[in-house]
């Protein structure tokens, strides 16, 4: 299938969920409690935004100014809107932009976020890129799939870690924290609400409705039972894999 065909689909799933991945305001919120305060004297970058639930969140949870990107813009259009809605677009900057090339100045943020996206780039490979970004002693929080089982199932290794850089246990996530210069706050697991009511139950609604206006087309078909298949691997092996938050402080003390 050709690439553009894929992500049309892709998107056309993908863009009315309330989120384009597991979690929830709890556990954005829970992370923003390890972290001092956030006032409007403190600027946040928000990577892989997506349609912005979890910036919504910060925003509603704190004072401070927020920079979102995103790169596809319907998702970043979503956002504006919504924030606009809320009385929150004048702390708001909702930008089309790729998180492999975030051309901010050094030190421009007091605080980076992420939410079910470093995956993208690689765990390791986001973390010490996105250290620049931060001002001294500045955070960096992510959520990110971890292997919560020694020896996964193997048809879980197949589905869920197509085109992931890197994989691992939480001990593993741990040390590339450490090795990428920050100093590890705290860590703790998405509870099963972020992934099943918040995520997995409005996507298989929309993959239903993609399907039904859809049918006879083999290649959106195919990417209709991509999400179906990874929905069932969630309901087949439960406590095998799972979201962790990580909230962690750039270390300047770090060689």
């Amino acid at each position: 299938m050709p690439a553009d065909t894929f992500w049309t689909h892709f998107y056309e799933i993908y863009e009315t969920l309330p989120r384009q991945g597991p979690g929830d305001r709890a556990s954005t919120e829970r992370a923003l409690g390890l972290l001092p305060p956030l006032t409007f004297r403190h600027r946040v970058l928000d990577i892989g935004c997506g349609t912005g639930a979890q910036t919504l969140d910060l925003a509603r949870a704190t004072g401070a100014r927020i920079v979102a990107v995103d790169n596809h813009a319907p998702f970043v259009a979503r956002l504006r809107r919504r924030a606009a809605e809320l009385g929150l677009g004048s702390r708001i900057d909702a930008q089309v932009g790729t998180m492999t090339d975030l051309r901010f100045p050094d030190g421009a943020f007091d605080v980076a976020w992420s939410e079910g996206a470093i995956f993208i780039v690689g765990f390791a490979k986001g973390l010490a890129a996105w250290r620049r970004l931060l001002a001294p002693g500045g955070h960096l929080v992510v959520s990110e799939f971890c292997w919560f089982q020694d020896d996964p199932p193997a048809e879980l290794q197949e589905i869920l870690t197509e085109g992931c850089t890197d994989v691992g246990d939480v001990a593993a996530r741990r040390a590339a924290v450490a090795a990428a210069g920050y100093r590890l706050l705290g860590d703790f697991v998405l509870p099963d609400q972020g992934w099943w009511e918040n995520y997995y139950v409005p996507l298989g609604e929309s993959v239903a409705r993609f399907r039904a206006a859809h049918a006879g087309d083999a290649e959106a078909l195919e990417v209709a039972a991509v999400s179906e298949h990874e929905i069932e691997m969630y309901r087949k092996h439960p406590g095998a894999f799972g979201y962790v938050f990580f909230v962690m402080q750039r270390d300047d003390t770090a060689g």
